[in-house]
């Protein structure tokens, strides 16, 4: 049984876009390969667990730089895994970059390595300098590139320079995940019945920069008292955020709600707000969840993002200009005139998530690229 090393910024229960599709290809190769995964603590110190009954190595982080973790643990232990372990295969999930010199140093001529290329660094500026002849090496040294969108590899200059090695595979969602409850579908009740007549929107991410929420809270300024906009998710912008809201009734904050909350939040909504707003948002998992439950999408247009990809325009939503709040307003308010318009899109919305993104199509793409590696 050949050996697959999965090398992951971190990984389950830390819960991030990035970790969910790691976790995805580690249980779509399970039974098939030998697996270990190596990442970061997201809590303190070294240890070894086990997650889907695969050893996870998680090394204790002494400092972040730029959102991008420092370990002095992590080349010993990756060191150790590569000298006992010896995989055949390393899965590298991208951007990692401190550690993707680390791996180069180690990486032997033998060993098969995929670089899952998740989006490029884009707001570190010091940081996306300093690590291109990096990037270029591994690039060079990779066997196989993943993208999970077209229009992320039309749109970085890394992939398109080895388009002959890149692949696309679209991220995933879980249906079973989102299979609703009776007690879901009464909390989505309970939540209708609040606000009878009303449109109900949501919004889920953390709190940062690039997710554009302030841009839906100035939108909100110029909607009508129909609508009831949530915001679910919390983080370093909040209190900025709050504050942005202040004396707008139409916004509610959330917080950190769970899985079953938000699942009923997804139910009972009228649309899907997604104001992000760069290309640090390469796919867009939160906006295919929504998707997937039959809602429309308003969309910020994001040049070479993966986002307009996810949700069409026209046909699954209604993609407007970059930060364009009045279009923003408009484009909520256009579907909000609309029902029908509202009940088509999201078919079509919910069709494109089960032909395109669940998980089981992804694991057969995932199986597909490891299988014929050269």
């Amino acid at each position: 049984m050949k050996r697959v090393l999965h090398i992951s910024k971190y990984y389950y229960p830390f819960m991030g876009g990035t970790e969910q599709i790691a976790q995805y290809c580690v249980n779509s190769l399970k039974g098939d390969y030998d697996q270990k995964v190596i990442c970061f603590n997201h809590e303190n110190g070294d240890r070894k667990d086990f997650v889907d009954e695969i050893e996870v190595f998680r090394c204790g982080c002494i400092v972040r730089i730029s959102s991008q973790s420092i370990s002095l643990s992590y080349g010993k232990y990756l060191k150790t895994i590569f000298s006992s372990f010896h995989p055949d295969i390393v899965i590298f999930h991208y951007p990692n970059p401190f550690v993707a010199g680390i791996l180069l140093g180690l990486i032997s001529k033998k060993t098969k390595l995929i670089v899952y290329w998740h989006l490029d660094i884009v707001k570190q500026k010091f940081l996306r300098r300093f690590f291109v002849s990096q990037n270029i090496k591994l690039i060079k040294r990779a066997d196989l590139l993943i993208a999970t969108s077209p229009k992320y590899v039309d749109g970085s200059p890394y992939l398109k320079s080895a388009i002959d090695k890149c692949l696309v595979i679209p991220n995933c969602i879980n249906a079973e995940r989102h299979a609703l409850t009776d007690q879901i579908l009464k909390t989505a009740g309970r939540i209708r019945s609040m606000h009878s007549g009303k449109i109900i929107c949501l919004a889920v991410g953390r709190h940062i920069e690039y997710k554009g929420f302030k841009y839906l809270i100035r939108a909100s300024r110029h909607l009508d008292d129909r609508f009831e906009i949530y915001l679910a998710g919390e983080g370093e912008e909040t209190k900025r955020l709050k504050k942005e809201a202040s004396g707008d009734d139409k916004i509610h904050f959330l917080g950190a709600i769970d899985d079953d909350e938000l699942k009923a939040y997804f139910s009972a909504m009228d649309i899907f707000c997604f104001p992000s707003i760069t290309k640090n948002e390469a796919f867009g998992l939160a906006l295919a969840e929504a998707m997937f439950y039959g809602k429309p999408a308003v969309t910020f247009t994001i040049p070479d993002s993966g986002v307009n990809y996810v949700c069409l325009n026209g046909e699954d939503g209604i993609e407007v200009q970059n930060r364009n709040v009045d279009a923003y307003a408009a484009a909520l308010t256009m579907l909000a005139d609309d029902p029908q318009l509202r009940k088509q899109m999201g078919e079509n919305a919910r069709n494109r998530v089960i032909n395109n993104f669940l998980d089981d199509q992804f694991s057969e793409n995932i199986k597909n690229a490891v299988k014929n590696l050269r």
